[in-house]
């Protein structure tokens, strides 16, 4: 979890108040530049005797002040123009650019080329503006991708079930001919509802702000029984399992971490070769528990790392593996209620998921964490 540093405010604070002072200086500027030009010019106007003067040597004040509300008035248009154009300027650019992103032009981004653009407060303003714009072409990239995904995932067992129904009702087929369609009808049916199930999942998840059912049980006991849910997938690949971990107990939502581990070693048998290697190791200490879930085979691609934690996103676009990419999403969300990290590294044709959790949520969660070394 990143934390801001202490004196963060203070720099905001300091930055923004010198932009306030630098629009207040230039107002100052405007008024000063207004009444110089005034007392110039009538300066100029009584020394070539454009007023009459009374019998001590004063202007005639009712003339003087006229004229010099007269002057006022135009060159503070002008100074006004000239300056307003300056400022109006990165506001339109603002302006503009909001109004493209709204009507869908994700790639808009802002630039300045004035003065300002140096400024730190302009800066930050930039910077948060462009970084929304990348977030909104990220999230439609995504949404697109999701689409495209998502219907190849689910329209491959629809047409699977559909072709294996309609060759049910044919008359000469035999009883094992019978049976093994039933039989591929009845997977791709559970396909479809795990798909399903993961998108609901994550919709309930993603509303959920706070951890409930928090109770202490035995963490190691949980994720064998997770690899012994899984059993049907890798009862035909001859895997080596490493499990020697001790007893460790940990205290958490038990029913949102069990989904933790079922997809992590889902994933971890759905990309591990025959004859590959599942590995997990357990380390804790007073503070945290440390979960290591490796296997073997292709490696993830490191400017994927951050990525496939993103919901629907997916690191194989050949659909060569059976998912929608949103499976490690749900992970992801569960690890940060629970205030823990995961991270991934893959490399060597071994990739390995490390989940770090706090033994218990009774943490302040504005406070740093120590880690495991």
């Amino acid at each position: 979890m990143k934390h801001l540093p202490l004196n963060f405010k203070a720099k905001e604070h300091k930055s923004r108040l010198s932009l306030t002072l630098l629009f207040a200086g230039c107002v100052f500027v405007i008024i000063l530049a207004v009444l110089i030009s005034v007392a110039l010019v009538a300066l100029v106007m009584v020394n070539v005797g454009v007023f009459s003067k009374d019998e001590i040597g004063f202007v005639n004040g009712n003339n003087l002040i006229a004229l010099m509300i007269l002057i006022s008035f135009l060159v503070g248009i002008i100074f006004a123009f000239f300056f307003g154009k300056l400022f109006m300027k990165p506001i339109n650019i603002i302006i503009n650019t909001m109004n493209r992103l709204a009507s869908g032009d994700f790639k808009a981004r802002v630039y300045f080329d004035s003065v300002f653009a140096k400024h730190p407060t302009v800066s930050e303003l930039t910077e948060s503006i462009n970084t929304m714009a990348e977030e909104l072409e990220n999230t439609e990239m995504l949404r697109t991708d999701f689409i495209n995904n998502f219907s190849h995932e689910f329209k491959t067992p629809i047409v699977s079930i559909a072709g294996f129904a309609k060759l049910l009702k044919q008359d000469d087929i035999s009883k094992e001919q019978k049976n093994e369609y039933i039989k591929i009808i009845e997977e791709e049916s559970l396909r479809l509802s795990n798909m399903a199930t993961n998108v609901l999942n994550l919709t309930k998840i993603e509303n959920q702000n706070i951890l409930s059912n928090v109770t202490t049980y035995n963490l190691s006991e949980q994720i064998r029984t997770c690899f012994l849910l899984l059993e049907n997938k890798w009862t035909d690949k001859d895997f080596d399992f490493i499990l020697n971990f001790d007893e460790y107990n940990i205290t958490a939502s038990e029913e949102l971490l069990r989904q933790v581990w079922v997809n992590l070693i889902d994933n971890a048998i759905k990309y591990t070769p025959f004859g590959g290697t599942i590995e997990v190791k357990i380390n804790q200490n007073q503070s945290f528990t440390e979960i290591i879930i490796s296997n073997t085979g292709s490696n993830i691609e490191k400017e994927d790392y951050e990525k496939i934690f993103r919901k629907f996103y997916q690191a194989d676009t050949s659909h060569s593996a059976s998912g929608n990419g949103v499976g490690l999403a749900i992970v992801k969300k569960i690890i940060d209620l629970h205030n823990g990290n995961i991270g991934v590294i893959s490399e060597n044709n071994i990739t390995s998921f490390t989940v770090v959790l706090p033994n218990t949520q009774a943490i302040n969660q504005n406070k740093s964490t120590e880690k495991i070394k």
